[in-house]
């Protein structure tokens, strides 16, 4: 299927998700991996009556300021899931994903994780949002529920205030400190200027007093900040502002919809800054909506592999993909960077259940499986990640990517501030 196709198929979803949340609003039945409608999606693997079982929580972000994006990656979190089943399930486990479409409101993750806690009995959670989890982290705590969020704030690394919380790739910060590295390294000329264009979220402020202050160290000014809305259909005017001051490059701390528009719009204005986008500014999203044209050469944080990419982790993959009638080219690297937090979650589930092989699994116990990871291989999928008890940012390392002939290619290999 190619890029028509996938709009296409992008398109039929999302029709058939308000059916579905129309039809079948108090539904307790079985999804598919990928039904990602705003009711419940509950995903289990191969059950077994003597196995015991594990449920796993999942806070995803399809109608929302973030759906773009949030889409293809719970998607992706779902279909590991049902590819476990597939493979006959986790042996002595039942696991068992089930989550809800939040929409991107705190209020209603904070609903929703309640209902997961108490009416699931979810032993550990998949979330999202930065705002989401950074409201939920003491709630997190208090439960004692393993958290993998799709949100890399630094804020999350400090195992003191947020004990149950990991990161699966490099924080916001760490990224755009990557960034102001290589343009230090590669920078031609006098002294390279920066401006930074985000959202007023806390997904978009997260990095950007973090980047300021490793940009003075490294000598690297920050020249300007625009902030742009998460949904913003234009931006000339804070382009136009950025222009008077004429940064050599800006860094995005965006989704694809505002991207799309900040390089469309510097396009119309002839702006010549390089632009380059931390990793939810970066996908096969930006080239899609923009065109190839107006994406060349925009420079993004690649976290996660593309699936066209020859990696050996693409083989489980590719092999879901073909047991429903699918390939690669239906899916996206939001859709591999979802597998890959689903992964690594299992991984920690499956160590915790080696360490305690009798009674129901606990929040603390799955806290130990997963800090008992070390170098955990994703098969190039992503960096490889490793934890502690006193550690819970699986890495640092991170890779930029350049968009040339309409498709990304990697331009740095992974590599740590």
């Amino acid at each position: 299927m190619g890029k028509k196709g996938k709009i296409l198929w992008g398109f039929i979803g999302i029709m058939l998700l308000f059916l579905l949340a129309a039809c079948a609003e108090d539904s307790t039945t079985s999804a598919p991996a990928n039904d990602t409608s705003d009711d419940s999606a509950t995903v289990p693997t191969a059950a077994d009556p003597d196995n015991r079982t594990v449920v796993v929580g999942g806070l995803y972000d399809i109608t929302g300021g973030t759906g773009d994006v949030g889409t293809p990656y719970a998607e992706g979190e779902q279909a590991y899931f049902e590819y476990l089943e597939t493979k006959g399930g986790v042996e002595g486990l039942n696991l068992v994903l089930t989550g809800k479409d939040y929409a991107y409101s705190i209020p209603e993750a904070q609903k929703i994780y309640q209902e997961l806690r108490d009416k699931e009995k979810a032993a550990a959670i998949l979330g999202w949002g930065t705002g989401d989890t950074e409201a939920l982290r003491q709630q997190v705590a208090t439960d004692q529920l393993p958290f993998f969020s799709a949100s890399y704030s630094e804020s999350l690394k400090n195992t003191k205030e947020s004990p149950y919380n990991f990161l699966i790739a490099a924080s916001y910060s760490d990224q755009g400190r990557a960034v102001l590295k290589w343009i230090k390294e590669n920078h031609e000329g006098d002294s390279p200027t920066v401006a930074l264009l985000y959202n007023d979220t806390a997904f978009g402020r997260s990095p950007i007093e973090d980047i300021k202050a490793y940009g003075k160290e490294i000598g690297v000014e920050v020249v300007d900040e625009q902030v742009i809305d998460v949904q913003a259909t234009e931006a000339q005017s804070q382009l136009l502002n950025m222009e008077k001051k004429n940064p050599d490059y800006a860094i995005i701390q965006q989704t694809w919809a505002a991207t799309s528009t900040i390089l469309r719009d510097a396009k119309t204005l002839g702006i010549d800054t390089q632009f380059i986008g931390l990793n939810w500014a970066s996908g096969e999203g930006i080239i899609d909506i923009v065109g190839a044209d107006i994406a060349e050469g925009y420079i993004g944080i690649l976290s996660h592999a593309f699936p066209y990419e020859e990696q050996p982790g693409m083989a489980e993959i590719k092999e879901y993909l073909d047991s429903k009638g699918m390939t690669i080219d239906d899916i996206d690297q939001k859709f591999v960077q979802g597998w890959s937090a689903a992964k690594i979650m299992v991984a920690g589930i499956q160590a915790a259940a080696e360490k305690y092989p009798e009674g129901d699994l606990t929040g603390p116990q799955i806290r130990e499986g997963i800090e008992s990871l070390q170098n955990f291989d994703l098969g190039g999928l992503g960096a490889n990640v490793s934890f502690s008890a006193d550690n819970h940012a699986g890495t640092e390392m991170t890779r930029l990517g350049i968009v040339k002939d309409g498709k990304w290619e990697q331009l740095t290999d992974y590599f740590s501030y």
